[in-house]
C-alpha cells in the first residue's frame, strides 16, 4: 500500500527523487539513510564511567551544555574544551563524561527531528492521495455527457490550494532532512576535539 502511494506521487509529478530512498522505511522522505539511534561507542574510544560524580556535575554539564548549542562554532569551542581539559588533567573518564552529556542532549534532539520528519512524510503522502482523489474525480466529471461545473470549479479551487500547500512544504525538506545529519557531525566533531585532550596515564 505505501508503494502504492509513493507510485501515486510520482505519477502526480509531486515526488522529488530523494523520496522513499530508504527502502527499510519506503516513508521516509530523505536522501540520507535513515539511522534512527546513535551509539556512543562508534564516537567516544575509552569506557565512560557509569555515574557522573556530584563533585563534576557542575562542571561537566556547563561545558555540554555550550558544546550542544549548535549556533555556537566548534573551533570557538576549542579554548573552553581546553581549558576544562587541563583544570582535569585531560581524564579520560571525565572528558568522556563531557561527551556522553553532550551526545544524550544532541541526540534527543536529533530523535525528535526524525521523528518530526516522518510525520511531515506522512502528512504529504495523505495530501497527495486527496490531490490524486480530486483529480480523478474531475476527470469523470469532465467525461460526463453533463458534468456538473459546479462541482468541477470546486475541485480545481481545492487542487490548486492542495498544491499550493504541497509544494511549499516540500521546499522545506532538504533543510529538514539535512538537520539530524548536521547534528551528527557535530557529535564527531565534538567527540575528536575532547580526544584529542585525553592525556595518556
Amino acid at each position: 500500500m505505501v508503494y502504492a502511494r509513493i507510485l501515486a506521487l510520482v505519477g502526480l509529478g509531486l515526488a522529488t527523487p530523494a523520496l522513499a530512498a530508504d527502502f527499510s522505511d519506503p516513508t521516509w522522505p530523505c536522501i540520507q539513510r535513515k539511522v534512527e539511534r546513535l551509539s556512543v561507542g562508534l564516537m567516544w574510544a575509552n569506557p565512560v564511567p557509569e555515574t557522573l560524580p556530584d563533585d563534576l556535575r557542575h562542571d561537566v554539564q556547563a561545558l555540554a551544555s555550550k558544546l550542544a548549542v549548535r549556533r555556537i562554532a566548534l573551533e570557538e569551542l576549542r579554548p573552553d574544551v581546553a581549558a576544562f581539559a587541563q583544570a582535569h588533567d585531560g581524564d579520560a573518564d571525565v572528558l568522556g563524561l563531557v561527551f556522553e552529556q553532550v551526545f544524550d542532549r544532541l541526540s534527543r534532539r536529533r530523535s525528535r527531528i526524525i521523528t518530526g520528519i516522518g510525520d511531515f512524510s506522512q502528512s504529504q503522502i495523505a495530501l497527495s492521495e486527496k490531490i490524486e482523489a480530486a483529480r480523478t474525480e474531475m476527470t469523470a466529471q469532465m467525461a460526463k455527457a453533463e458534468p456538473d461545473f459546479d462541482r468541477v470549479d470546486a475541485l480545481e479551487e481545492q487542487l490548486d490550494w492542495d498544491q499550493l500547500i504541497y509544494s511549499d512544504r516540500q521546499q522545506n525538506i532538504t533543510y529538514l532532512c539535512e538537520t539530524p545529519t548536521l547534528l551528527e557531525k557535530r557529535l564527531f566533531g565534538i567527540a575528536q576535539m575532547l580526544q584529542a585532550e585525553v592525556r595518556d596515564n
